[in-house]
């Protein structure tokens, strides 16, 4: 027998680290070739890493949440024949995990305990000379049965990947110090049982309690992207009402009129010609700001970024070539790059690249919002949702389809006054939909 050692995979675009955001092994598992082992994620998207051999799993190279540098030892296959690892060579080092930010759990509290009890368990907690400034690495689940479990984690001994504390180690420490089934912090059960009497919990120990959660994965990456473009970018913001009656009378004509022939109309494909008219008076916000060299390009393309809401949370898919699509062809390829983000199979190239972002929260898009701006472009649109409204209209008061763009810009560089003429050219397009048609 041999040991096969995979490393992590060079994915390109220079990158030197990813993160490792899930395992589909363990420590003993049996794998065969082209098996699913493991997912790691860039910048831009999340990538599977498979076996290239059959195998038993010795070890694995790191925990949920570690930055992974590229060729450092990913796992460890025990493997027939020689494998790849010369015999009495070094174990490779363990790759340097992200420091994450924790927040201590309050121990479990006796039923009867007093408010004053509980302030001062809570206080102990988050003392900075206490224990949990080196707290035990274990995964919320963990953490749960060990509070239900009342066992304290800083004592049990960990057998994990990277010093975690895994669920056998709970069930080891369990069957090392037994204690009366119970729950959580109460004591043991008296030998002589008489009927059940109602019991108050005591519920400022309940709603003490809390749950830590890791910020791995895309949450980490979305958080890292909005506070970098929040700190970069001096953004400002502009909101427009906008009468789209006669735009909504339009699509509708045309969905009645391609029924099952061709894609359905949303609003936003023809916001997205709108934006591509507008775009070509002014090239200046069809852009990307490389602050760090000082560089500003302009794009005659127009890629356009849809901010999509997916179960892993917002991603950013892009539309190419936004100004050589039809209406039809626009609706059929934002439903397609949305669908691929929601179902994690979106690729590298369809998340990168875009030189402006449309957002939209649909139905709940408020009156108005402030977006933040998909560092490196310099503009973000965002849509309101449509609702009827009195307006005046050439003396009178009349019931109109009403709706608000709110969008952002970056002020180093588009000035207020092209911002603002900008949208009120998405105005035009918008409230006369005939001249979206007109070249």
């Amino acid at each position: 027998m041999g040991t096969y050692i995979i490393k992590t995979p060079d994915i390109g675009e220079g990158i030197a680290e990813v993160e490792l955001v899930a395992w589909h092994v363990r420590e003993g598992d049996n794998v065969v070739a082209d098996q699913l082992l493991a997912d790691v994620m860039t910048d831009k998207a999340t990538v599977e890493i498979p076996s290239p051999v059959a195998g038993k799993v010795l070890s694995l190279g790191g925990s949920i949440g570690q930055a992974v540098a590229v060729g450092s030892e990913l796992i460890r296959l025990e493997v027939a024949g020689e494998g790849n690892l010369k015999p009495g060579a070094p174990p490779a080092n363990p790759p340097a995990a992200l420091v994450l930010p924790t927040f201590a759990v309050p121990p479990p509290l006796n039923a009867g305990a007093s408010v004053q009890q509980a302030i001062e368990a809570a206080v102990a907690v988050h003392s900075p000379t206490g224990s949990t400034m080196e707290r035990p690495i274990a995964s919320p689940a963990v953490r749960r049965r060990a509070w239900e479990m009342g066992i304290p984690l800083e004592q049990v001994r960990a057998t994990g990947p990277a010093g975690r504390i895994v669920q056998a180690d709970l069930d080891a420490y369990a069957r090392a110090h037994p204690r009366p089934l119970q729950g959580p912090g109460q004591g043991p059960e008296p030998a002589t049982r008489h009927a059940p009497v109602p019991v108050r919990v005591n519920a400022f120990a309940e709603l003490n309690s809390t749950e830590t959660i890791a910020v791995i994965g895309l949450r980490r990456k979305i958080a890292m992207k909005m506070q970098d473009a929040k700190r970069r970018i001096p953004h400002f913001s502009y909101v427009e009402e906008i009468d789209v009656t006669e735009l909504e009378a339009l699509r509708q004509q045309l969905n009645t009129r391609w029924d099952g022939r061709r894609a359905r109309l949303t609003l936003l494909p023809l916001l997205v010609r709108a934006m591509v008219l507008a775009l070509r008076e002014f090239p200046q916000i069809n852009a990307r700001f490389d602050d760090e060299l000082g560089v500003i390009t302009r794009h005659g393309a127009v890629h356009l970024g849809i901010a999509t809401q997916t179960g892993n949370g917002l991603m950013v898919p892009v539309l190419r070539h936004a100004e050589a699509l039809d209406l039809w062809a626009c609706a059929g390829e934002i439903v397609r790059v949305a669908e691929a983000a929601r179902a994690g199979k979106a690729t590298r190239e369809e998340l990168s690249g875009s030189t402006i972002t449309l957002t939209s929260l649909g139905s709940l898009g408020g009156i108005a919002n402030t977006p933040i701006i998909n560092h490196p472009e310099v503009a973000i649109v965002g849509v309101n949702r449509i609702v009827e409204r009195p307006v005046v209209r050439r003396g009178a008061i009349v019931v109109r389809q009403m709706m608000n763009l709110s969008s952002s810009f970056d002020h180093r560089v588009v000035d207020g006054m092209h911002a603002a003429q900008f949208v009120q050219a998405i105005r035009g397009f918008m409230e006369a939909p005939a001249t979206l048609f007109v070249e």
